[in-house]
């Protein structure tokens, strides 16, 4: 078995190592162990070791007085995020430095220093008040990753308001559904942006989510095309002209440690998107821990010009995850707009030569993407600023994992291969530079996490799979969900009491090393994007022919996961191949066209409980030809034979 062990260099610069050699850990290990165990320690303590700054001390690390679930952090505190990433890094001397790098598909470059984003943050949060934002309203955010919505989703934290970013690939319709969730008062979106040399105009889409949520939100509009687009003058603004007469000086709220930064929906098994509440103390905390511990990104005040990449939008996790992280340590990171291999297959190698770009991070479906583009397209590029790589959502391939360390990486830099979720803004178990890795892990827990992997009896489990859960609170576990309390502790909190569940199926092999295998619950994750199975097959059952339907992830070689349906005919009618498109079609019109579903497959009958719950789990198990396990629960186990008849329709249609 092939181990990767950090070079020397690795290990004597890193930032982990002198934290230990300061306080007298010999291994990584032993730091993890300490973190777990001594909660008031540990988290007590981080701030300070951070450097972050406090607008009033605690008095208290955290209370569990109502239950575990309900754990509240930094008891007395006050804090803000935009303050300690803007306003504090500017006081250290690093106004000059670039927070952000962004280039277009065009090759536009825009550069924005810590000192210009504050000042359009400051006169973005005076317009946002001025509008009538204020303490916990929402501004939803529905544009790709660039500068004026990272200075939106600051803006609204500085004011003490919730930023809520949305995936810029949905269609209106799912879009409209977490605009209608979250009251939005105000959103903020983009005329459009380039993606392979096409023009995508996505004001007309924002402005009929905005139709279907029955708000009726303020509109503030990035100019990036410059083309026409449907305009509202009671409603609609420009982003540049309504922040240009502004004030450029604005006053941080000093809001509670707990009082929420970011609204961010996330998909579940069952209904509606969950809304996940992550407060600012857990804003901060937990991507700069990461950042710095386990990426090991340099402070810029020590005079470090580390700039991470990771390939991801705004309304995942990872964007604000990347956005705070970095400006925290007075980082800068760095995005694009457009696909990673146009107008060119080696865009990728060329801007991190041309950026000095030290950090990339991605989803395995990036990386598969990036290997199947040759090796002269890396090749040709000095790639000596990389020191580390990053993979999240969704389990990494062998083969690509060791592409990337041997083959780009030289075995001189670090996977740091990590998984958590939007729920936590962060991370339960993840590497740092340090440590040995086999292909594929990702080493164990992160600091201050107690996390464990539980069989079905809630016992601990080695050397076979079980699900991940966290035994102790962390301050960035999400405050509930968004008005759903229920909800919360049923999705987290009722599997095992006490513990909280976090849907992964894990494992720990006979050497100790952790591996995430995929989730436990339906969950799709196509690309690394999560989308729940309800939410389609909502969709699948609307069709006029249809009477229900399945919907599973299908392994994909490039995209991991790709959504197929299986759905059966209401009584009389038959599905015809026009009937599958349209369904196809009807997917991608209502939730975008990253979500469009690979094939959608007739099925005579599909897996239920004696309650008609649809076991997508055995839909799964049967597709995929895995063993299907004894349904004694099922009230038609004949169903599993009719799944299987359809699954050898879809590889007809999948070519395999």
């Amino acid at each position: 078995m092939y181990i990767w062990t950090p070079p020397r260099e690795v290990v004597s610069s890193a930032n982990v190592t002198s934290f230990m050699e300061r306080h007298g850990f010999k291994k990584y290990e032993d730091l993890v162990r300490a973190s777990s165990s001594d909660l008031k320690w540990f988290w007590g303590n981080l701030p300070e070791w951070l450097e972050l700054e406090w607008f009033r001390e605690p008095r208290e690390v955290y209370d569990t007085s109502k239950g575990v679930e309900w754990t509240t952090w930094y008891i007395g505190g006050k804090i803000n995020v935009a303050y300690n990433v803007l306003d504090r890094v500017v006081k250290r001397g690093l106004g000059g430095k670039v927070a952000m790098t962004w280039v277009g598909e065009d090759d536009k470059v825009v550069q924005v220093t810590y000192s210009e984003m504050l000042d359009r943050v400051s006169r973005l949060a005076n317009l946002y008040q001025e509008l009538g934002v204020g303490l916990g309203d929402v501004v939803a955010i529905y544009a790709p990753l660039m500068p004026e919505t990272v200075e939106a989703m600051l803006a609204a934290m500085r004011i003490g308001a919730i930023a809520s970013p949305i995936f810029s690939g949905f269609a209106p319709e799912a879009v409209a559904d977490r605009l209608r969730m979250a009251e939005a008062k105000v959103l903020v979106t983009v005329d459009g942006y380039y993606r392979k040399g096409k023009k995508i105009v996505l004001k007309p889409s924002a402005d009929e989510a905005v139709r279907l949520s029955g708000l009726s939100p303020h509109v503030i509009v990035v100019r990036r095309l410059g083309v026409e687009v449907p305009w509202n003058d009671e409603r609609d603004m420009w982003f540049d002209q309504a922040i240009s007469t502004k004030r450029p000086q604005s006053e941080p709220a000093e809001v509670d440690a707990e009082h929420p930064a970011i609204l961010m929906f996330t998909s579940g098994t069952t209904g509606k998107p969950k809304g996940a509440v992550i407060s600012h103390a857990g804003m901060l905390l937990q991507p700069t821990k990461e950042h710095y511990f386990n990426l090991d990104i340099k402070p810029g005040w020590e005079g470090y010009n580390d700039v991470l990449w990771w390939i991801t939008d705004l309304g995942w996790m990872m964007g604000p995850w990347m956005v705070v992280g970095s400006q925290a340590l007075g980082a800068s990171h760095f995005s694009i707009e457009g696909a990673l291999d146009y107008p060119a297959k080696d865009r990728v190698w060329a801007l991190i030569e041309k950026f000095k770009v030290t950090h990339l991070g991605f989803a395995a479906t990036a990386a598969r993407m990036l290997k199947a583009l040759g090796r002269e397209a890396y090749e040709a590029h000095d790639l000596s600023s990389l020191r580390a790589f990053g993979n999240t959502g969704e389990p990494i391939d062998e083969d690509t994992w060791m592409w990337v360390v041997r083959e780009v990486g030289q075995e001189r830099r670090p996977m740091i291969n990590l998984s958590g979720g939007t729920e936590i803004m962060g991370c339960f178990v993840l590497p740092s530079p340090v440590v040995p890795l086999k292909p594929t892990t990702l080493w164990g827990p992160g600091l201050g996490m107690s996390v464990d992997v539980f069989d079905d009896n809630g016992q601990p489990v080695r050397g076979r799979p079980g699900y991940l859960v966290a035994t102790k609170p962390a301050p960035s576990m999400t405050r509930g969900l968004w008005r759903d309390p229920e909800r919360y502790i049923e999705t987290y909190w009722s599997r095992f009491p006490g513990v909280w569940y976090h849907g992964d199926y894990a494992l720990i092999d006979e050497d100790g090393f952790w591996y995430i295998l995929g989730r436990a619950d339906d969950v799709i994750k196509v690309a690394g994007k999560r989308i729940g199975p309800a939410e389609i097959e909502t969709i699948v059952n609307s069709y006029p022919k249809v009477a229900e339907s399945a919907c599973i992830g299908y392994p994909h070689p490039v995209k991991g996961e790709v959504i197929v349906c299986f759905a059966i005919p209401k009584q009389g009618q038959r599905l015809e191949p026009e009937d599958l498109e349209a369904i196809k079609e009807l997917v991608a019109q209502r939730l975008g066209k990253p979500f469009e579903p690979e094939a959608v497959v007739p099925v005579r009958d599909l897996p239920r409980t004696r309650s008609g719950k649809i076991m997508r789990r055995i839909v799964r198990d049967a597709v995929t030809g895995k063993q299907v396990e004894a349904t004694p629960v099922l009230e038609n186990p004949d169903s599993v034979e009719a799944v299987r008849e359809a699954a050898e329709e879809l590889k007809k249609l999948m070519g395999r």
